[in-house]
Order: C-alpha cells, then sequence, then structure tokens
C-alpha cells in the first residue's frame, strides 16, 4: 500500500547533533572472517540462547505500560541480506522526504500491517515488493528479531531474509528516494554504533543508537534492529 503524502513534520531536534559516546563498552567486532552464510543461519537456530540489547529492551519495557492504554500501530520489516563477491551486505532504504512517517530516513523495506495480511511476515515481504520490487520468492526468510515498539506509535516487527543473487531491485519513486548497501562487518562492529543521548524540546530525556556510514545517517527503530542482530550473532560468535 503506497503510504499516503502529506507534509512532513518538522524534527523537534537535530538527530544528528546530540551528543554520543561509542557504544561498545565490554563488546567486540564479530570478525569479517566468520560473517558467512552458514554463521548466520546458525544464529536462527531454534535452540541459540541470546539477549536482546539491554537498551532497546529496557527502553521498550518502558514503553509498554504506555502503549497498553494508546493505540499503536502494527508493522514489519524485512532486514535483507545480499550476498556479493563473497561478502554480505545489508540492504537499506532512504524514504522519500515527502512522505508523512520518518520523511528522509534511513530504513529497512516495511510498513503497517494491513487486513488482507496472513500474518506480519506477509507484511514485510509484501512491503518488500512495493517498495523495492523484490518478490516473495526471490526472499529467504531466515526468522525474526525481537518486536518492540518505537517512539513514534508503531510495534515493529522485523524480520531477516536473504535476496536471491539474480534479484533486480526496482524501487518505488513516490516512496523510497535512493537503495543502497552496506557491508554487514561494518555494522556488526561496535566500534561503529554510536549511542546518543538527548533532551527533546519537551523536556523528555532521549537515547537511541545510530551507526553513520558513507553520509548515510542510520539510527532510531533501524539501528536497533540492527543492534539486535548483532547481538544475536555475537551469540554464535
Amino acid at each position: 500500500m503506497t503510504e499516503p503524502l502529506r507534509k512532513p513534520r518538522t524534527p523537534g531536534f537535530d538527530v544528528q547533533a546530540q551528543k554520543w559516546t561509542v557504544a561498545n563498552e565490554n563488546l567486540h567486532a564479530i570478525s569479517p572472517s566468520v560473517l558467512t552464510t552458514s554463521f548466520i543461519e546458525r544464529a536462527f537456530d531454534h535452540g541459540l540462547v541470546w539477549s536482546a540489547d539491554a537498551l532497546v529492551h529496557e527502553w521498550n519495557e518502558a514503553n509498554i505500560v504506555q502503549f497498553q492504554s494508546e493505540s499503536y500501530i502494527d508493522s514489519a520489516v524485512l532486514m535483507p541480506l545480499v550476498r556479493r563477491d563473497g561478502e554480505i551486505f545489508v540492504l537499506l532504504t532512504k524514504r522519500s522526504e515527502k512522505l508523512y512517517h520518518h520523511p528522509g530516513q534511513i530504513s529497512f523495506p516495511g510498513g503497517r500491517v494491513e487486513e488482507g495480511d496472513i500474518n506480519p511476515q506477509h507484511t514485510a515481504l509484501r512491503e518488500t515488493f512495493e517498495e523495492i520490487g523484490v518478490p516473495t520468492q526471490a526472499v529467504t526468510v531466515l526468522g525474526q528479531l525481537p518486536e518492540f515498539y518505537t517512539g513514534t506509535g508503531f510495534l515493529l516487527r522485523p524480520y531477516v531474509g536473504w535476496l536471491a543473487n539474480t534479484v533486480e531491485i526496482k524501487s518505488d519513486q513516490v516512496e523510497v528516494a535512493e537503495v543502497f548497501q552496506v557491508p554487514l562487518a561494518f555494522l556488526m562492529d561496535p566500534a561503529n554504533h554510536r549511542l546518543h543521548h538527548a533532551i527533546t524540546p519537551d523536556g523528555n530525556e532521549r537515547y537511541y543508537y545510530s551507526m553513520p556510514w558513507n553520509g548515510y545517517f542510520i539510527w532510531g527503530a533501524t539501528a536497533n534492529v540492527i543492534r539486535n542482530f548483532y547481538h544475536r550473532l555475537l551469540a554464535v560468535a
């Protein structure tokens, strides 16, 4: 479903300008040499015991109380993995500046659950086709990462999947301004993860992750998904 175009909301503060520290305390990079297809697939073995990122978990727990009494939007995204020339990449999109929700932000393909969707995984795959032209049969879903509430009222369910090597990306020019790929090894090194501390215009305290790469500012819910994916792989490393 194409998201309606509306006048973008003005951000309350500049997310890139807020104070930050490197978020790698007591954590280490997952070596690029072990980031293989089999290694990642082992991370989605049903018997794997692992813990989600503490900050994402704690922030989500605090918001469960809020959303128990408020409406929220069910949504799902796909974290697409791409194998190319012996290396693994993560596919990301830059949302159109014209969109009402999260204009211009870096995100994974996805969106709200619609009435005709079988389940949230179906939502993620449908939206992936609508946004970047990847058909469902070209995606091998590995599994789901922990769901969490976003600060903008969404209950987000992230899925991870391989894209077929032969798939052609055809982005929706209305919703997607750009499609790009980031080396997984970069994202799996917490030395590249920033933890921001901000005071919003309404006086609330806010913490969030970011992972800037080549001029792209990956932050918020997208960074949370990546951070949880890192912890899942770390349990195997």
